[in-house]
């Protein structure tokens, strides 16, 4: 089998590799050397995040997974008007609850409890309730939303290995609507 030249990843020069298929440099000690370098910062900058991975808090897990639910429910309601007062959304705008997080902390992460809202709606008129219930009541249904209605109580079970797996699970939603 023939071998083939392949570029230097440091100088860009042309070489024949001489000990592997896998060769990423030419023989130049310089090359070597930054290489070896190189290769070394991006092992080290993995277990730092392993190691901030493995020392973060299930407070900390939550906020990131607040950040990534959030992200998807705004790119869910891309394009779609505001939840409370139908103003097409663009730019900043807001994935609003209807049952707020403080009250109803096992809603945070339902998807039919969350949707896209403008920033005047969601921040200055506190969540305009009156208007969301007429938008959420067309958007989902009557049946849906007392579904949601009647399970707002319902106790906060997450445990890390389910926030984890939520984290995941919209990361690769987001993904897909990102496509």
């Amino acid at each position: 089998m023939k071998v083939k030249n392949k570029r230097c990843k440091i100088c860009k020069d042309s070489f024949l590799p001489q000990y592997s298929s896998l060769q990423a440099t030419c023989t130049k000690p310089e090359c070597v050397v930054a290489w070896s370098k190189k290769t070394e910062e991006k092992k080290s900058k993995r277990e730092i995040k392993a190691m901030k991975e493995r020392v973060k808090s299930v407070s900390q897990w939550r906020k990131e997974l607040q950040q990534v639910f959030n992200t998807f429910v705004r790119l869910r309601d891309r394009g779609k008007p505001c939840i409370s007062c139908g103003k097409q959304l663009q730019g900043k705008y807001d994935a609003g609850h209807y049952f707020s997080v403080g009250s109803y902390p096992n809603l945070r992460f339902h998807e039919l409890n969350v949707h896209g809202q403008c920033v005047e709606c969601n921040q200055h008129k506190h969540g305009n309730l009156l208007e969301y219930t007429e938008g959420i009541t067309k958007r989902i249904g009557k049946t849906r939303l007392e579904e949601l209605k009647s399970i707002r109580n319902d106790r906060l079970s997450l445990p890390l290995d389910m926030i984890k797996e939520e984290i995941e699970k919209y990361k690769k939603l987001i993904k897909q609507m990102n496509k």
